[in-house]
């Protein structure tokens, strides 16, 4: 998806540095917070008792694997300070938060504990699959317009909400104890300019709603989207402002058009004349 919505950025979206990692120091707050983060992740989606496997398979989709032992290990450090309590069923024990994770926490307090990669991510994933699926999606909605036009907007929409979510993401990490600031500063400000070329004629009204609540997670005000009944509210949503957007989203689209013309061209002369310099060095 993000090569068709924004290629530009396909090499460095999910970009993740923590310094802590690659310097092998203060790693056990590191991975406390990593494992925090992905128990907010099944939080989210509704998933309240979570297994030492099911912490190990997700640990390995957002970061470097380390053993299930280790995960343990940490797991019942978590529980020794309360943050976490245990329940078994037969041999199988499973780990719940002990208090809901609270709402509305300045990003700076909230990192200091939580990771949010893995849920921020996870909601990228999930406007992907919208994204492969417009078509259908479109396809029952009741409309008289033309679904094809309808489905590009749906499209078009999903694909800022997705980069709004990446910023969201690179913006907390920018206050995380272990994070890299030059890079998630770095990310954010590409994250900018991708936005603002595919969204700067765009309603202000359109893209509040689009960047507070549904590129958002819940603890920061955004909307809990797997909730059955948020999740089809925000569907029609998103289908109603297709179409009501229209004309601003065929006026951005030919903008956007027009810019990545012209940025094409300043491309290939940019590539031409850091080649010829490499030339001329080697001809000196």
């Amino acid at each position: 998806m993000i090569q068709e919505v924004a290629p530009e950025i396909v090499d460095i979206y999910n970009i993740r540095e923590d310094e802590n990692e690659e310097q092998q120091v203060k790693t056990g707050r590191l991975h406390e917070s990593r494992i925090l983060g992905i128990m907010l992740k099944f939080y989210f989606e509704g998933k309240k008792k979570v297994t030492t496997r099911d912490v190990e398979f997700e640990y390995k989709k957002y970061f470097k694997e380390i053993a299930r032992s280790t995960i343990s290990t940490y797991l019942n450090m978590l529980k020794s300070e309360n943050t976490l309590y245990k329940e078994r069923d037969g041999r199988v024990v499973f780990y719940i938060l002990s208090e809901k994770p609270p709402d509305n926490l300045s990003s700076f307090w909230f990192t200091r504990l939580f990771c949010i990669d893995p849920v921020y991510f996870e909601r990228a994933i999930y406007f992907a699959s919208l994204y492969s699926i417009a078509d259908k999606i479109v396809f029952d909605y009741e409309t008289n317009e033309e679904k094809d036009k309808i489905s590009f907007n749906f499209k078009y929409l999903v694909g800022i909400i997705t980069l709004y979510i990446l910023k969201n993401r690179a913006t907390k990490c920018l206050t995380c104890q272990f994070g890299k600031p030059s890079r998630y500063q770095y990310l954010k400000e590409t994250l900018d300019l991708s936005i603002k070329d595919r969204a700067d004629v765009l309603s202000d009204d359109l893209l509040n709603e689009l960047s507070k609540k549904f590129s958002e997670i819940p603890t920061f005000g955004g909307v809990n989207i797997k909730e059955e009944k948020n999740e089809k509210k925000m569907i029609n949503t998103l289908l109603e402002f297709s179409s009501k957007y229209k004309k601003d989203i065929e006026f951005q689209t030919m903008v956007l058009g027009r810019r990545l013309d012209i940025k094409r061209p300043q491309e290939v002369d940019m590539k031409g004349n850091a080649l010829n310099s490499k030339e001329e060095k080697v001809l000196e």
